[in-house]
This record gives C-alpha cells, sequence and structure tokens, in this order.
C-alpha cells in the first residue's frame, strides 16, 4: 500500500543553495559559439524563464533581481561580457548574487540521427556571491542533465520538433530553479 502511494504522490524536497534570501541577484546564461549559431534564441529563453521562476520572494526570499530584459540588453551590447570576471558582472548589475548557468550540451537528436528525439541539456550552474570573501568563485555548483523524451525510439511521428524543445527546456528550467527553493517532487522522479 505504501509502495502505490508513493507512486502516485510527491514529496518536498529542500532548496541545495539557500542563500538568494535577503539578497538581491541576477541571472546569466552562457553557451559557446557553436551552441549559440545552431540555437539562436536558447540563451534568452532559458535567461527569461529561470528569471522569471526566481523572482517570487515566496520561493526564494530574494529582495531584488535584474529582469532578463536588462541582463540580456547588457549581454547584447558587450559580446565580450563572458571573458568578464564574476566579480565585475556582479558589479555591472548591482547586485550580491550571481548565478550562473554555463550550458556545455544542447540537443534535440543524436548526432547523424535526425529520425529520432533524444534530447539532452547539460549545464554547470554556479552561484558568485559578491558581497562575499571570493567575489570570483563559485560558492555553490552544480552540474545538471535532463533528457527528453525519457524513452527511446520516439520520432517526429509522436513528437514535433517544438514539443521536444518545449519538454527538455521545461526540464532543465525546473531543475536549475528547483536548487534554490523547497519544492514538492515525485517519489520515482521520471527527470
Amino acid at each position: 500500500m505504501m509502495e502505490s502511494y508513493r507512486r502516485t504522490s510527491t514529496r518536498p524536497v529542500a532548496a541545495e543553495y539557500e542563500g538568494l534570501a535577503g539578497k538581491s541577484y541576477a541571472v546569466a546564461v552562457y553557451g559557446d559559439r557553436v551552441l549559440q549559431g545552431s540555437h539562436p534564441t536558447l540563451l534568452p529563453r532559458l535567461t527569461n524563464r529561470i528569471s522569471v521562476l526566481l523572482a517570487d520572494p515566496a520561493r526564494t526570499g530574494a529582495t531584488g533581481f535584474v529582469p532578463a530584459q536588462l541582463v540580456l540588453e547588457m549581454q547584447f551590447a558587450n559580446p565580450d561580457w563572458s571573458g568578464w570576471s564574476y566579480e565585475r558582472l556582479a558589479e555591472e548589475f548591482g547586485v550580491e548574487r550571481l548565478i550562473v548557468v554555463e550550458l556545455y550540451e544542447y540537443r534535440l537528436n543524436e548526432t547523424g540521427n535526425a529520425y529520432l528525439w533524444d534530447g539532452v541539456v547539460a549545464a554547470k550552474v554556479g552561484v558568485v556571491e559578491a558581497d562575499g570573501s571570493i567575489p570570483n568563485e563559485f560558492v555553490f555548483s552544480k552540474d545538471i542533465q535532463v533528457r527528453f523524451p525519457t524513452q527511446s525510439g520516439l520520432g517526429p511521428e509522436e513528437y514535433s520538433r517544438p514539443q521536444v524543445q518545449a519538454g527538455l527546456e521545461q526540464r532543465f528550467v525546473d531543475r536549475v530553479t528547483w536548487l534554490f527553493y523547497e519544492h514538492q517532487e515525485p517519489y520515482y522522479p521520471e527527470y
């Protein structure tokens, strides 16, 4: 009976990093030029979605944040921003916490196989405490990897390209933002 309950219910999961409470933050999403060239709207979409979810003070306790639009404007106006120190980025945004999402993999299919979906997003998520003793180092970091669809052997007949993108990005945004606030997860999470 307990097993049946677990399969259909959720459990609370604590935040892994609680340092946003009472602080201001900005989210910077970075991907290499190949990723940006292949998926030009990906980084702005992720920046916006992550920022919006973390903006709710009831979730994170943050007192302020830099809206995604302002982060993106700064990035587009300063193409060399990814070479700046974390301390300089935090100063530019005027924040105490800088959340950095460094994407190192994004794909919808296995290379060379355009017929079956095998979406993967992988990134390192790190937090810089600009008001701390080491403003150029992550005080918290975690590698995140999600897949969509979970089952193998699915193609365009089962899911369209926009459906795979949306499912993959939703799972990724969930995993990134869940690091920063208590949330509910299934006992046996699918992702």
